[in-house]
């Protein structure tokens, strides 16, 4: 029988009070590609920092057995040395070097001191073969898009000798094309023999690779499921989830009965165009509405200019020559600028809740507050008791799993990022919400529980507008449903009529000129 590549055993972690890990033991097997799935905060990327010496020796409890022999890391550098390489959510590459330097970056191919470029990109280009990606190794990583850039990465870990290889979220920024082209590339690498450990929210993605599935909850291993076809205790996603959460979730999305109202917000012949290329457009003549108390969706294709018609809406803050209107109960409004947009009930939830969503190294109390100041200031000074009482009642409406109010928002999971972000902008008491791909990296659960915020939100008679890459996600919130193809509305669909088909079809259609 062979030996296992990796055992971890009792392991134990604690941040302070908190305990993030107890008593983990998880084995993995040569070649095997190994899932891990949890809720955000269940330890998952803890564990796989404890495995890969981010977090040392002497700072955890248990043992960990690689190749057969205790390993006590103390560094990254000691786990790549013996070829386990991690390659975290956020991607660790520099956008202004080259392709072939960030693959070397930290292990240069050199002579006497000396790069030997020669050998760089050489080598680079095999690598760039292997992974399947055609671009030249002189290109600047800030120049290709993020599929691209995770394959990047991928070529940088096979460049140390890799032999256990751990992704956390590969595919969470990723369209569905570059999702697949990369587990193609994890199902060539198994066949190679790396052993793999895949952290995923994406269970249709787990169930398509992983061979097992190891599940942890609070801090804890649940349980352990093979994906097998002649598994005795196959995994399933209900499985996968009920383990997770702890509770089956029988139904994706809370149930709701829609109570719409009179038009709320209306965008006529709005058109964009490209900040840097005036004469390039990105969103093209775009009209759309939404009533009180509705749910209205945003489908399109990676590049269809979803994005760009969001930000461009609030504040123009993307674009150039903007043009169209905007039409707020019957009359047309201005959003050229942040401040006058949430004046006019607008409120905008970024796709991208790290770079502009929060103030990562803010307390959760100062990030709710942010974007409302005037509502607990007095001739410009912040009444802390009236910030606290509103951070505290936030934190405990929407769920938000922290130590406390003081707690810096980068140090939670991204679930509650996700929440106090949204949290942010409820307090702005905004008419308009529009969400910007709000579950994106985000667990089974905790994406429940968001969609149950945005239906009260809806209830309440607020208009929301939902972008999602995910066409379940709109069919199971939304009311309505429009398609974006090359910057233009292709068409809309009411949610009765509206199938993954039927949307992908408009998704897809040639933009009319």
């Amino acid at each position: 029988m062979t030996d296992p590549i990796l055992e971890m055993r009792g392991i134990g972690k604690t941040f302070g009070p908190v305990r993030a890990l107890q008593d983990v033991t998880m084995t993995v097997m040569p070649g095997e590609i190994r899932a891990v799935c949890g809720e955000n905060g269940a330890g998952k990327s803890t564990l796989m920092n404890v495995l890969s010496g981010l977090y040392p020796y002497g700072s955890y409890e248990g043992e960990i057995h690689y190749q057969g022999k205790e390993t006590r890391f103390r560094s990254l550098r000691d786990s790549e040395a013996v070829g386990i390489v991690i390659i975290h959510q956020e991607l660790g590459l520099s956008p202004y070097l080259s392709i072939a330097e960030n693959i070397f970056l930290g292990n240069e191919r050199s002579r006497m001191g000396v790069i030997d470029w020669r050998e760089t990109n050489s080598r680079a280009k095999e690598l760039l073969e292997r992974v399947g990606l055609r671009e030249k190794v002189e290109t600047r990583v800030m120049d290709i898009g993020v599929g691209k850039q995770q394959l990047v990465e991928i070529a940088k870990a096979l460049s140390k000798e890799v032999k256990l290889l751990i992704l956390d979220e590969p595919t969470a920024a990723l369209n569905d094309e570059d999702s697949a082209h990369l587990l193609g590339l994890m199902r060539q690498l198994r066949e190679e023999g790396v052993t793999q450990i895949l952290i995923s929210h994406k269970l249709n993605e787990v169930m398509a690779i992983a061979d097992n599935v190891t599940v942890i909850r609070d801090g804890a291993v649940v349980e352990t499921l093979s994906n097998a076809d002649d598994a005795e205790d196959k995994a399933t996603e209900a499985r996968i989830i009920r383990s997770m959460v702890g509770r089956p979730l029988d139904h994706r999305f809370p149930p709701r009965e829609p109570e719409i109202g009179e038009e709320l917000l209306r965008l006529e012949d709005w058109t964009v165009h490209h900040p840097e290329d005036p004469q390039r457009v990105i969103v093209d003549n775009a009209s759309l509405s939404v009533r009180r108390g509705e749910i209205v969706g945003i489908a399109g294709l990676m590049g269809a200019g979803r994005t760009e018609l969001a930000m461009s809406l609030f504040g123009h803050q993307y674009g150039s020559r903007i043009s169209g209107k905007v039409i707020k109960d019957g009359k047309e409004i201005r959003t050229e600028t942040v401040p006058r947009a949430i004046g006019h009930g607008l409120a905008y939830v970024s796709e991208d809740r790290k770079k502009y969503g929060l103030n990562l190294i803010a307390e959760i109390r100062h990030n709710i507050s942010g974007a409302s100041l005037g509502k607990i200031s007095k001739r410009g000074v912040i009444n802390k008791t009236t910030e606290d009482t509103v951070a505290r009642d936030f934190r405990n409406k929407m769920r938000i799993r922290s130590s406390g109010i003081q707690q810096l928002a980068g140090n939670l999971s991204g679930g509650n990022q996700q929440k106090v972000s949204l949290s942010k902008w409820v307090f702005s008491d905004p008419d308009v919400l529009i969400l910007d791909e709000p579950t994106r990296g985000i667990d089974v659960g905790a994406k429940y529980e968001i969609y149950e915020i945005i239906n009260e939100l809806a209830a309440s008679g607020r208009g929301i507008i939902v972008i999602s890459s995910e066409l379940p996600e709109l069919l199971g919130l939304c009311d309505r449903i429009y398609a974006l193809s090359e910057g233009r509305i292709t068409g809309q669909l009411p949610r009765e009529e509206a199938t993954q088909e039927s949307l992908m079809e408009l998704m897809t259609m040639e933009a009319a000129r």
